[in-house]
């Protein structure tokens, strides 16, 4: 440590001899020269000379550094070190140019030679050459004794600070979106964030992806299979763990799907309706579409036709289905040949509420007095709201139109009944003016 502080303190007053001759040299050239060309190049030099000497204080600094400072100190010394010995440079270039454009330009001349001024500038450029090889050796002697593994006091410890490009903790992701490139494309694509931060793990995930290696590919392949970009947001709200899956295996499944005889647009239907479809695995999709061809004895095409129309069914668990498959059958009383066409005509039967199920069809067939075989016929009565339905038999009954039976004047097809507007119900069934139902109904 001694032995590098000697070092650089002999740099230093090398430096200031140097600096001597120079202005010395100087002194000597300007006794030759008018009084301006004179008071005008020692102003210069002296202004130089009380520069170097301020450079050379705070270069002679790092003395301390190698004594055993923190880094975080030596870092800031050095730096200004450099900038100290840019200004020495600077200052000794516009030095030697004043004097020569001086020499040239002044009257007197030839009392001012050029070997003059070729001896001043040979007197900067040995110091520039020092200044920059102590420079070189200063950085390579701090960099040496300087360690990473050096202890430094809790004081200095607590001090560091290092800038961090997102917030540490945070209990939205909103906070992170302009940080993040990910984010800030997924909300552009309509993504919902605030559904998926309420998700766990989720949104981590999202911050750990990268948009142009992660993200574009995925999106790049759902174009590809005929998914509209309006649906990218969807797909990704409800499904953010599809951007996980690799290209390899969501190209598989689709061609499993392709090989099953379903078209190029209903599995882009399918994917945007059902985004789970696409995760799981090509033998779970094929125990999916064994299950409801076994269980409803249906055709290859009824299968796909279902599936088709309600992709969901591939995706759900299968308890439900199971479950309301038993209720139609025991509770309600159908047939399997009538099951198979109420979930033909309406696959949603499958995954209905079973209360709600059971609380339709109670209504329909034990007060509307409606048989099986015409809830079988119109099975949309069972995907209708009860409340609608309640209310419009009990004003057609209140005012003697309750008639269901088609070999009956005055039929009304339970499709009808259930599907169109108010408006409608009234002037073609009922024969009433609106304000006439919306009256009854505040009697119930």
């Amino acid at each position: 440590m001694t032995l590098c502080a000697t070092l650089v303190e002999d740099r230093a007053e090398l430096r200031i001899l140097l600096l001597i001759a120079m202005a010395s040299s100087c002194t000597r050239l300007c006794l030759r020269c008018r009084s301006r060309l004179c008071s005008k190049t020692v102003a210069s030099t002296w202004q130089y000379y009380t520069q170097v000497r301020n450079c050379i204080r705070v270069t002679r600094v790092p003395t301390q550094i190698l004594d055993g400072s923190s880094v975080i100190k030596g870092n800031h010394i050095m730096n200004q070190a450099r900038q100290c010995n840019q200004q020495m440079f600077r200052y000794s270039d516009l030095a030697a140019k004043h004097l020569a454009t001086e020499a040239k330009g002044d009257i007197g001349v030839e009392e001012t030679s050029g070997a003059d001024v070729v001896a001043y500038k040979s007197t900067l450029l040995p110091i520039r050459d020092a200044v920059l090889e102590s420079q070189v050796s200063l950085d390579l002697d701090a960099a040496a004794d300087i360690s990473a593994l050096e202890v430094i006091s809790d004081e200095e410890a607590v001090s560091i600070s290092f800038p961090s490009a997102l917030p540490p903790v945070s209990a939205s992701l909103r906070d992170y979106v302009d940080q993040s490139e990910t984010l800030s494309k997924l909300v552009q694509l309509g993504v919902s964030l605030w559904k998926l931060e309420q998700r766990p793990n989720v949104g981590s995930m999202l911050l750990r992806l990268n948009f142009n290696t992660d993200v574009a590919p995925r999106l790049l392949f759902l174009k590809e299979i005929g998914v509209e970009d309006s649906r990218f947001g969807y797909i990704i709200t409800h499904n953010p763990f599809f951007l996980t899956e690799s290209l390899e295996n969501l190209q598989s499944r689709v061609n499993y799907l392709k090989s099953k005889k379903f078209s190029s647009e209903t599995v882009a239907s399918m994917v945007s309706r059902a985004p789970y479809l696409l995760n799981f695995s090509v033998k779970r999709l094929d125990n999916r579409l064994g299950f409801y061809q076994e269980q409803l004895h249906l055709s290859a095409s009824n299968t796909r036709n279902i599936v088709g129309r309600l992709p969901r069914l591939l995706c759900g668990s299968l308890e439900p289905v199971k479950e309301n498959l038993k209720v139609c059958e025991m509770e309600l009383g159908f047939k399997k040949n009538e099951i198979q066409q109420i979930v033909l005509a309406v696959p949603k039967v499958l995954t209905a509420n079973k209360s709600k199920l059971i609380q339709i069809f109670d209504f329909v067939h034990n007060i509307m007095k409606v048989p099986h075989y015409m809830i079988a016929k119109f099975p949309q009565v069972l995907n209708s709201k009860y409340l609608r339905v309640r209310e419009r038999h009990l004003f057609l009954e209140y005012l003697g139109k309750a008639q269901y039976d088609p070999t009956l004047p005055n039929y009304i097809s339970l499709d009808r009944l259930v599907s169109v507007p108010d408006e409608t119900f009234c002037t073609e069934f009922a024969l009433a003016t609106l304000e006439d139902f919306y009256l009854f109904q505040k009697t119930l």
